[in-house]
């Protein structure tokens, strides 16, 4: 009878066979991808919830936006510690404490430890705005890409959700979706068509690993669908 119940809830998907996560949100800036992520858990697009939002900017939309939503939030920089050790150490303390199962990177403007990254192999993803590998690496963020793209002449760019090792915009790819570049464009415009992407990819990420449609073998994603 049970087993019947059950099966019912999934058949009118009120109940979703989904992985629910526990996030870490890692931002500097305006934090508008953090917004999208919660509006999506929401609305019921995905069942993980961000249990820690942590940025090197005081002044960052981000840590407002926890603060709005009553997330545990904190103002963590390297200028705050003796050294990057134990600045590294103050992170994976609060990733433990919080039982974080995944960090995700959003516009944040700092290159995580080796340590954090060993810890988290695998557990670490970032958003890129442009289609890597083109436009990626050092120096490679915020309006830079932009400015980069249109100077290239291409067609076509994008955002990317990857994995973060310990080389810029190298781990491998997740997830990619194109956005046209379109005559009269400047980095400002581009920058918000691209955004707009973004705020939907991030989601359709997370949601890809909750659902476990996520493997990785010699570097290169594959993603199950179902049969």
């Amino acid at each position: 009878m049970l087993r019947h119940f059950l099966l019912f809830l999934l058949k009118i998907n009120k109940f979703p066979y989904k992985l629910a996560l526990n996030l870490c949100v890692l931002a500097s800036g305006s934090g508008t991808n953090l917004k999208a992520i919660l509006n999506a858990a929401k609305q019921r697009k995905i069942s993980s919830k961000v249990v820690l939002v942590i940025s090197n900017n005081s002044k960052s939309g981000a840590l407002k936006t926890a603060s709005k939503n009553k997330i545990t939030s904190f103002h963590l920089s390297q200028k705050q510690f003796n050294s990057e050790e134990e600045f590294t150490s103050k992170l994976l303390s609060l990733f433990k404490k919080h039982k974080v199962d995944m960090i995700l990177l959003a516009g944040y403007m700092k290159m995580l430890s080796p340590q954090i990254i060993r810890k988290f192999r695998n557990r670490i993803i970032n958003i890129h705005p442009a289609l890597l590998p083109a436009f990626g690496g050092k120096g490679m963020y915020g309006i830079n890409v932009h400015e980069a793209v249109l100077k290239a002449g291409v067609k076509t760019t994008g955002a990317t959700v990857h994995f973060v090792d310990e080389v810029y915009d190298n781990g491998a790819i997740v997830i990619q979706k194109e956005v046209p570049v379109k005559p009269g464009d400047d980095a400002e415009k581009l920058r918000k068509r691209v955004l707009r992407t973004e705020h939907r990819l991030y989601p359709q990420a997370i949601r890809l690993f909750e659902e476990k449609k996520v493997s990785l073998r010699n570097n290169k994603v594959f993603i199950r669908t179902p049969k």
